[in-house]
Formats: C-alpha cells, structure tokens, sequence
C-alpha cells in the first residue's frame, strides 16, 4: 500500500484526481469542485511566483473565513511558501508586530469588513512594513485598492508564469519544509511563532479525521476560525485529506448557522461548547431543520456533561467528541472516541490519538510527544529548550490526570493562561498592554467565568498618584492595543495587589477572592 501523500501541493493533486467534480468548497454562489479548486490554487500560485515569491518565503493572511482564505493557503503551499495566519480580531499593531517577525514577502487581507479596513489601519500604523505584494480579498464589495492587487485580478497577474512552472515548484516541495507559523499568546508576554513542517500538518489532520470518522460524504461547517488550529488543520486540512465539503462561515450567527445546516446539509459542526449552547437554546431551534447533522466536536474549554446528552439526543448527532491539542503540537494531541460514554466526552479530553505519547511529570504536568510536535519556536531557542525538553517532550503548562484507560483530564493550569470562547488569552501579554496606559501603576489579569465565553478577563488595577482613571478609560485604551477576546470585560481598583516574598503578585489569592 503506497503511503499518503506528505505534502500540501500533493494531497491537492490526490484529491482532484480521487474527488474530481464532487464538492471541495461550499461558500455562498461559489462553488468549487476538487477539480476546481486545484484550478484556483495554481492560478493563485502561479501570480505569487510572478510576484517573485520563493520557496521558504513567509505570506500572511488577515482575513475572515471564505472560499479564498483555501485558495490562498493552499497556493501558499504550492509554491513552497509558509503561511502566517493572522487573527481576524488583531488591532494593527498586533498584526504589524507579526508580519515584521516573519518578515513577510506577501500579504492576503480582507477588504472592508466589519466596519474595519484592516489595510488602511496597517499602513496607517506600520508604514515601514513595505510588504511587496498585497493581495486584497473582497468581502463586502471589492473596491480598487491603491497599491495593491485585486483577487480577482490574479489571473492578470499570473499570466507569465506557466502551469508547468507552477507544478514543477508544487513537486520540489518537501514534506521537511514548514507549511505554517502559526502564533500564540506569549506567557511573557509576547507571542510565540510555532514552526510545523506538511508532513507534521497532514498526519496529524488524518489521525483526527480518522477519529472524527470524517469521510468524502461529509459536508463540513467550519465555524471556527480558519487563522485557529481548529478552523485551518481541523478544518480545510481535513477535509482535503478526506475529501470532505469545506462550508466556511465567515462570522458565527446562529440563525444563518441554522440556515446553512439545512440548506447545505451540514454533517459536521465543530468549535468551542459555547457554539453548540447557543444553537441548541435559541428559541428559533424547534423550527430548523438540522437532522443531517452527523459528527460534532468540541474542547477548549470546560464542557457539561448535559451539554454532550442534548446534543446526541436532542440534535441526534452519531457522534459527540471533545479533544485537545495546542498550537505547539500542531493543535492535535488527544480525542475521545466515537463509543465513549457522555461522561467520558465530558470530563475528559480522550486519549491520545495516533502517532502521540503522553506522560505526566513529577509535578503532574501533562507531557506530550510526537513527531507532530512544533520543530520549535520562531527565533526563540531559549523558549524552545524551555518549552520541548531533551528527550523530545512538550511540556504543555497543564496540569493533568491520566486514568487506567489512559483517558486524560486537564485540571489545572501551571501558567495563568486562560480561554475565552476558545483563545488562549495569556494574562501577561495583557498586563504589558495595560502597563502603557496613562495613569497604571500596577496591574493583574486572571480569568473569571462567563456562561458565553466560558471564561472573561478581569483585571486588578492600582492607580499612580493623582490619577483619576476610570475603568471606561482602561477598558477603552485596552481595545486600541489588544484583540477584543483579550481585552479584560471587568477592572477592579486596589490600593495595591498581594504579593508574595519573592515579589510576585499571588494570583491564586485574587482567583479565590473572586470564588468566594
């Protein structure tokens, strides 16, 4: 039996040639087929290559989740570059500060969306960035941009360049060379890029594809974002290697979530609990027809027992998983089974999936290793070694326990990193932020909970003298500089924060104020 393919460009070659004119991508009037979609990814990739883009190059991509955001990521691949997700919520800054990073050779965003021209905010805010191509992908309306391509104008663009070009650069890519960078919040408060390589993103799509029981048949509603491991490996990745339907949401509203179930005949639905509560208790439920639904999929953050039983009984799914990975293990790890009982989806994150080891360390720290684990981090040795120890285990920050079966559950965190509605919100990243508003002398972010978000960010304030700072101006200035699900929902003032001997600030004494 010939093995799968290791690479991006090739898995696409396979799937056009296995799938053909079945259903690739389902993204409103456009349709592609698997045949199609090669089509659009080579053309894409040939006007990158006529752009100058060369094997190894670094290509962000800001923007929501559409048909184009596969195109783009998979003619990334193609012409052996790496992508570099951005998160759609990033204020300039942060994406400016990404980009520079990995000094970025091209550039995919959205045009106007949500009231935002995230381009217009970039240049206006990192004018020295000078990416050489930016390519615009219109999401409400497309309007001429100065100084940048149109998609719709890359097939101008790729006209010099041709196919057998273009296919001669997909066949030169190596299964070694890293297909993504895809950043976390940093624990010292700045972010951390994760180095992966195709054949780490492919097989470890395919050991959670072969859990999740997905097949050609399936039609794949990706809510969750596609710049997240959960919306771009999770998602595109796995459809690609099962020849799955691609159904990209571009903003989760339940309504239209219900609608395209229905009229699309989704069969997967996955994404935080918090996405699966909404639809299961909006009050236009009873009146949608969501019974083609097959396989749902959750994790990242705390998920009720109840939770898992309505979803199998009262949207009949076959199968209810939870899992869990991190971006550091290329966002795969574990994964309940489809015959789990609802307990055991519940209150565990299932065991580990193909090609993982897992151990916990004397300090019951969960250690996971594999193949699939991030090379390292971009331009950072030292959080490297700190992070993936000699012997090749990743050391996750989460405290664990292992059952007989082998089963794992998180219980506690060593870092004080918390989730809201599935991101990672890593406090000191914010406290750094909070640090620069006038007026701050001393901050302190933990999480509290939240019934939509699972978990908000409350931050503990004590004022320089004089100052009379509100937390309308904190919570204000803080959306300047942070992604919104960073920014804190609640400010407390002290007179000062507790600190202990060493002169760190005792979180678990603000955690238990806030219990109590």
């Amino acid at each position: 039996m010939t093995s799968p393919p290791q690479t991006t460009p090739l898995a696409l070659h396979a799937a056009a040639h296995a799938y053909g004119d079945a259903p690739a991508v389902a993204d409103g009037a456009v349709r592609l087929s698997w045949s199609q979609l090669l089509d659009s990814v080579r053309e894409t990739a040939r006007a990158l290559m006529a752009r100058g883009i060369q094997r190894g190059d670094r290509i962000g991509i800001w923007a929501p989740n559409t048909h184009h955001w596969v195109s783009a990521v998979l003619a990334t691949h193609y012409v052996g570059a790496t992508i570099v997700p951005l998160n759609t919520r990033y204020v300039a800054d942060e994406a400016a500060d990404t980009l520079s990073r990995v000094h970025a050779k091209a550039l995919f965003i959205a045009g106007e969306f949500l009231g935002r021209d995230r381009l217009a905010e970039l240049r206006a805010h990192a004018p020295e960035l000078g990416i050489e191509t930016v390519v615009v992908i219109p999401v409400e309306g497309e309007a001429p941009v100065e100084n940048a391509i149109a998609w719709s104008d890359l097939g101008k663009v790729a006209e010099t360049v041709s196919l057998d070009e273009v296919v001669a650069r997909a066949e030169s890519v190596s299964p070694d060379d890293l297909s993504d960078i895809l950043f976390t919040s940093g624990t010292t408060g700045r972010s951390k890029g994760a180095l992966i390589a195709h054949r780490q993103l492919l097989t470890s799509a395919r050991a959670w594809a072969d859990c999740a029981t997905l097949n050609s048949d399936d039609r794949y509603l990706v809510v969750p974002p596609f710049f997240h491991s959960f919306g771009y490996k999770a998602g595109i990745i796995t459809c690609l290697a099962t020849g799955a339907t691609i159904v990209p949401q571009a903003v989760f509203d339940v309504p239209e979530t219900m609608r395209l179930i229905s009229t699309e005949r989704i069969t997967v639905l996955t994404g935080p609990p918090t996405i699966h509560q909404t639809i299961l208790d909006h009050p236009e439920r009873d009146g949608a027809d969501l019974s083609s639904l097959r396989v749902a999929v959750t994790g990242a953050a705390t998920v009720p027992v109840v939770l898992i039983e309505r979803l199998r009984s009262e949207l009949t799914f076959d199968v209810v998983l939870t899992a869990y990975g991190q971006t550091e293990s290329g966002g795969f790890g574990t994964m309940c089974r489809p015959e789990d009982s609802s307990e055991t989806i519940a209150n565990t994150c299932g065991r580990t999936i193909d090609g993982f080891e897992m151990k916990l360390a004397d300090n019951g720290e969960l250690l996971l290793r594999s193949d699939q684990v991030m090379r390292g981090y971009l331009d950072d040795p030292q959080a490297t070694a700190a992070t993936i120890d000699p012997d090749g285990w990743l050391h996750t920050g989460d405290v664990a326990v292992i059952d007989e079966r082998g089963y794992m559950k998180v219980t506690d965190r060593l870092k004080d990193m918390y989730i809201s509605g599935g991101f990672n919100v890593y406090p000191a990243e914010v406290e750094q932020a909070m640090a620069r508003i006038e007026g701050v002398a001393e901050t302190a972010v933990i999480g509290v909970p939240d019934e939509r978000m699972g978990e908000v960010g409350k931050v503990y304030v004590v004022r320089r003298a004089g100052s009379e700072l509100t937390a309308e101006d904190v919570i204000a200035k803080a959306k300047t500089m942070l992604a919104n699900f960073k920014v804190p929902r609640f400010v407390e003032f002290r007179d000062a924060l507790p600190y202990n001997a060493a002169g760190k600030v005792l979180k678990r004494n603000l955690r238990d104020e806030e219990k109590a």
